[in-house]
Protein backbone atom coordinates (compact mmCIF):
# COMPACT_ATOMS: atom_id res chain seq x y z
CA UNK A 1 0.00 0.00 0.00
CA UNK A 2 1.24 3.71 -0.89
CA UNK A 3 0.19 5.95 1.26
CA UNK A 4 1.14 9.67 0.24
CA UNK A 5 -0.22 13.13 1.72
CA UNK A 6 -0.74 15.71 -0.91
CA UNK A 7 -0.05 19.51 0.69
CA UNK A 8 -0.77 22.71 0.68
CA UNK A 9 -0.15 26.42 2.28
CA UNK A 10 -0.71 29.57 2.56
CA UNK A 11 1.68 32.61 4.36
CA UNK A 12 1.18 35.88 5.53
CA UNK A 13 3.86 36.71 2.52
CA UNK A 14 6.76 35.10 0.10
CA UNK A 15 9.80 35.24 2.09
CA UNK A 16 9.89 32.86 4.67
CA UNK A 17 13.43 34.02 5.55
CA UNK A 18 12.65 37.13 6.30
CA UNK A 19 10.10 37.13 8.84
CA UNK A 20 6.83 35.60 6.73
CA UNK A 21 4.84 32.64 8.21
CA UNK A 22 2.63 29.93 7.73
CA UNK A 23 -1.44 30.52 7.97
CA UNK A 24 -3.12 27.96 6.78
CA UNK A 25 -2.12 24.26 5.97
CA UNK A 26 -4.17 21.71 4.05
CA UNK A 27 -3.14 17.97 3.60
CA UNK A 28 -5.21 15.23 1.36
CA UNK A 29 -4.21 11.47 2.13
CA UNK A 30 -3.99 9.13 -1.10
CA UNK A 31 -3.86 5.40 -1.02
CA UNK A 32 -2.48 4.20 -4.37
CA UNK A 33 -3.20 7.56 -5.61
CA UNK A 34 -6.62 7.13 -5.08
CA UNK A 35 -8.25 10.66 -2.49
CA UNK A 36 -9.74 8.43 0.64
CA UNK A 37 -11.46 11.51 2.06
CA UNK A 38 -8.91 11.95 5.10
CA UNK A 39 -7.75 15.44 5.27
CA UNK A 40 -6.02 18.00 8.07
CA UNK A 41 -6.80 21.28 7.56
CA UNK A 42 -5.73 24.15 10.36
CA UNK A 43 -5.59 27.69 9.84
CA UNK A 44 -2.66 29.14 11.93
CA UNK A 45 -2.09 32.42 14.15
CA UNK A 46 1.16 33.61 12.37
CA UNK A 47 1.75 36.22 14.93
CA UNK A 48 2.47 39.09 12.71
CA UNK A 49 0.36 41.15 10.14
CA UNK A 50 -0.88 39.58 6.16
CA UNK A 51 0.98 41.49 3.72
CA UNK A 52 -1.59 43.00 1.21
CA UNK A 53 -0.50 40.99 -1.78
CA UNK A 54 -0.89 37.91 0.27
CA UNK A 55 -4.09 38.67 1.15
CA UNK A 56 -4.93 39.26 -2.32
CA UNK A 57 -4.11 35.43 -3.34
CA UNK A 58 -5.72 33.90 -0.51
CA UNK A 59 -8.20 36.57 1.38
CA UNK A 60 -7.44 35.55 4.65
CA UNK A 61 -7.56 38.63 7.13
CA UNK A 62 -6.15 39.00 10.28
CA UNK A 63 -9.09 38.88 11.83
CA UNK A 64 -10.00 35.57 10.41
CA UNK A 65 -6.44 34.37 12.06
CA UNK A 66 -6.47 36.48 15.39
CA UNK A 67 -8.19 33.59 17.62
CA UNK A 68 -6.45 30.65 15.76
CA UNK A 69 -3.61 28.29 17.36
CA UNK A 70 0.07 29.13 16.90
CA UNK A 71 1.96 26.85 14.57
CA UNK A 72 3.34 25.22 18.39
CA UNK A 73 -0.25 24.11 19.31
CA UNK A 74 -0.75 22.23 15.79
CA UNK A 75 2.35 21.04 14.93
CA UNK A 76 2.01 17.18 16.68
CA UNK A 77 -1.49 16.94 14.92
CA UNK A 78 0.09 17.69 11.69
CA UNK A 79 3.07 15.52 12.13
CA UNK A 80 0.61 12.76 13.48
CA UNK A 81 -1.89 13.08 10.27
CA UNK A 82 1.29 12.97 7.61
CA UNK A 83 2.95 9.59 9.63
CA UNK A 84 5.41 8.72 7.26
CA UNK A 85 4.04 9.04 3.95
CA UNK A 86 5.85 10.78 1.49
CA UNK A 87 4.64 14.34 0.75
CA UNK A 88 3.74 16.06 -3.11
CA UNK A 89 3.99 19.43 -3.09
CA UNK A 90 3.78 21.76 -5.91
CA UNK A 91 6.77 23.95 -6.10
CA UNK A 92 8.04 22.12 -3.17
CA UNK A 93 11.07 24.48 -1.80
CA UNK A 94 8.42 27.11 -0.96
CA UNK A 95 5.69 25.22 1.48
CA UNK A 96 9.22 23.08 2.49
CA UNK A 97 10.83 25.61 3.20
CA UNK A 98 8.03 27.80 5.49
CA UNK A 99 7.68 24.36 7.25
CA UNK A 100 11.15 24.10 8.17
CA UNK A 101 11.20 27.29 9.56
CA UNK A 102 8.24 26.98 11.22
CA UNK A 103 10.54 23.95 12.81
CA UNK A 104 13.23 25.70 13.64
CA UNK A 105 11.26 28.24 15.58
CA UNK A 106 10.17 25.58 18.19
CA UNK A 107 14.21 25.24 19.16
CA UNK A 108 15.31 22.15 20.97
CA UNK A 109 11.99 20.20 20.18
CA UNK A 110 11.96 20.78 16.85
CA UNK A 111 11.11 18.23 14.26
CA UNK A 112 13.18 16.81 12.16
CA UNK A 113 13.46 19.11 8.99
CA UNK A 114 12.17 17.96 5.75
CA UNK A 115 14.42 17.09 3.18
CA UNK A 116 13.38 18.39 -0.55
CA UNK A 117 15.03 14.75 -1.61
CA UNK A 118 12.19 12.42 0.18
CA UNK A 119 8.98 15.00 -1.44
CA UNK A 120 7.48 14.62 -4.71
CA UNK A 121 7.72 18.14 -6.34
CA UNK A 122 5.01 18.18 -9.21
CA UNK A 123 5.77 21.12 -10.41
CA UNK A 124 9.06 18.87 -11.42
CA UNK A 125 7.28 16.22 -12.71
CA UNK A 126 5.36 19.00 -15.08
CA UNK A 127 8.20 20.35 -16.66
CA UNK A 128 9.41 17.02 -17.52
CA UNK A 129 6.22 16.10 -18.95
CA UNK A 130 5.68 19.59 -20.31
CA UNK A 131 8.82 21.21 -21.32
CA UNK A 132 8.59 24.86 -22.35
CA UNK A 133 4.88 25.12 -21.59
CA UNK A 134 2.87 26.70 -18.40
CA UNK A 135 3.18 24.53 -15.11
CA UNK A 136 1.60 26.25 -12.71
CA UNK A 137 -1.63 24.44 -11.05
CA UNK A 138 -4.05 26.91 -12.78
CA UNK A 139 -2.17 25.98 -16.08
CA UNK A 140 -2.35 22.12 -14.78
CA UNK A 141 -6.22 21.87 -13.98
CA UNK A 142 -6.94 23.37 -17.74
CA UNK A 143 -4.43 20.82 -19.95
CA UNK A 144 -5.79 18.39 -17.48
CA UNK A 145 -9.27 19.34 -17.46
CA UNK A 146 -9.69 18.79 -13.76
CA UNK A 147 -13.00 21.18 -12.49
CA UNK A 148 -11.76 25.03 -11.08
CA UNK A 149 -15.28 26.91 -11.57
CA UNK A 150 -15.52 26.67 -7.56
CA UNK A 151 -12.34 28.18 -7.14
CA UNK A 152 -12.66 32.06 -5.78
CA UNK A 153 -9.52 32.40 -4.50
CA UNK A 154 -6.62 30.18 -3.23
CA UNK A 155 -7.23 28.10 -0.04
CA UNK A 156 -4.31 24.74 1.12
CA UNK A 157 -7.00 22.24 1.86
CA UNK A 158 -8.96 22.70 -1.54
CA UNK A 159 -5.67 23.32 -3.65
CA UNK A 160 -4.48 19.88 -1.90
CA UNK A 161 -7.51 18.29 -3.45
CA UNK A 162 -6.91 19.90 -6.94
CA UNK A 163 -3.16 19.18 -6.86
CA UNK A 164 -3.96 15.28 -5.58
CA UNK A 165 -6.34 15.33 -8.97
CA UNK A 166 -3.12 16.77 -10.73
CA UNK A 167 -1.38 14.67 -9.99
CA UNK A 168 -2.53 11.41 -11.08
CA UNK A 169 -3.17 13.08 -14.25
CA UNK A 170 0.87 13.71 -14.22
CA UNK A 171 1.46 10.06 -13.50
CA UNK A 172 -0.86 8.98 -16.51
CA UNK A 173 -3.99 9.20 -15.11
CA UNK A 174 -3.61 6.23 -12.93
CA UNK A 175 -6.33 4.92 -10.63
CA UNK A 176 -5.79 1.69 -8.03
CA UNK A 177 -9.48 0.89 -8.31
CA UNK A 178 -12.23 -1.50 -9.54
CA UNK A 179 -13.41 1.36 -11.90
CA UNK A 180 -15.83 2.31 -8.92
CA UNK A 181 -16.03 6.24 -8.50
CA UNK A 182 -16.15 8.29 -5.34
CA UNK A 183 -18.48 10.38 -4.63
CA UNK A 184 -18.35 14.01 -3.77
CA UNK A 185 -20.56 14.47 -0.71
CA UNK A 186 -22.88 16.99 -0.50
CA UNK A 187 -21.79 20.10 1.16
CA UNK A 188 -18.34 20.45 -0.47
CA UNK A 189 -17.11 24.07 0.70
CA UNK A 190 -16.46 26.29 -2.29
CA UNK A 191 -12.90 26.09 -3.25
CA UNK A 192 -10.34 28.63 -1.51
CA UNK A 193 -12.97 29.72 1.44
CA UNK A 194 -10.73 29.96 4.21
CA UNK A 195 -11.85 27.71 7.34
CA UNK A 196 -10.77 25.66 9.29
CA UNK A 197 -14.90 23.48 9.33
CA UNK A 198 -14.90 19.56 8.96
CA UNK A 199 -12.36 17.74 6.43
CA UNK A 200 -13.93 17.90 2.31
CA UNK A 201 -14.20 14.47 1.18
CA UNK A 202 -12.94 13.00 -1.65
CA UNK A 203 -13.74 14.65 -5.10
CA UNK A 204 -15.50 12.71 -8.22
CA UNK A 205 -12.83 10.80 -10.02
CA UNK A 206 -13.57 12.11 -13.90
CA UNK A 207 -14.13 9.55 -16.40
CA UNK A 208 -11.88 9.36 -19.57
CA UNK A 209 -14.26 7.49 -21.61
CA UNK A 210 -15.17 9.24 -24.58
CA UNK A 211 -19.71 8.50 -25.68
CA UNK A 212 -18.42 6.37 -28.18
CA UNK A 213 -16.30 4.17 -26.17
CA UNK A 214 -18.64 3.88 -23.55
CA UNK A 215 -21.95 3.18 -26.20
CA UNK A 216 -19.78 0.37 -27.47
CA UNK A 217 -18.87 -0.85 -24.14
CA UNK A 218 -22.36 -0.68 -23.02
CA UNK A 219 -23.58 -2.65 -26.60
CA UNK A 220 -20.61 -5.28 -25.89
CA UNK A 221 -21.95 -5.84 -22.27
CA UNK A 222 -25.56 -6.28 -23.26
CA UNK A 223 -24.40 -9.25 -25.77
CA UNK A 224 -23.09 -11.00 -22.82
CA UNK A 225 -26.59 -11.63 -21.68
CA UNK A 226 -28.90 -10.75 -18.77
CA UNK A 227 -26.60 -12.78 -15.98
CA UNK A 228 -23.15 -11.20 -16.50
CA UNK A 229 -21.32 -9.90 -14.09
CA UNK A 230 -20.72 -6.30 -15.86
CA UNK A 231 -23.76 -5.38 -15.97
CA UNK A 232 -23.74 -4.44 -12.35
CA UNK A 233 -21.15 -1.85 -13.43
CA UNK A 234 -23.04 -0.30 -16.34
CA UNK A 235 -24.07 3.49 -15.65
CA UNK A 236 -27.59 4.24 -15.58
Amino acid sequence: MLREIVLDTETTGTEARNGDRLIEIGCVELINHVQTGETFHRLINPQRAVSEGAFAVHGISDAMLADKPVFAEVVDAFLEFCGDARLVIHNAPFDVGFLNMEFARLGPAAPKPIALEDVVDTLLLARRKHPGAANNLDALCNRYGVDTTRRVKHGALLDAQILAEVYVELLGGKQTTLGLSIAEPVGTLALGAPTDSGPVGPRAIRSRLTEGERLRHDSFVESLGTNAIWRDYMEP
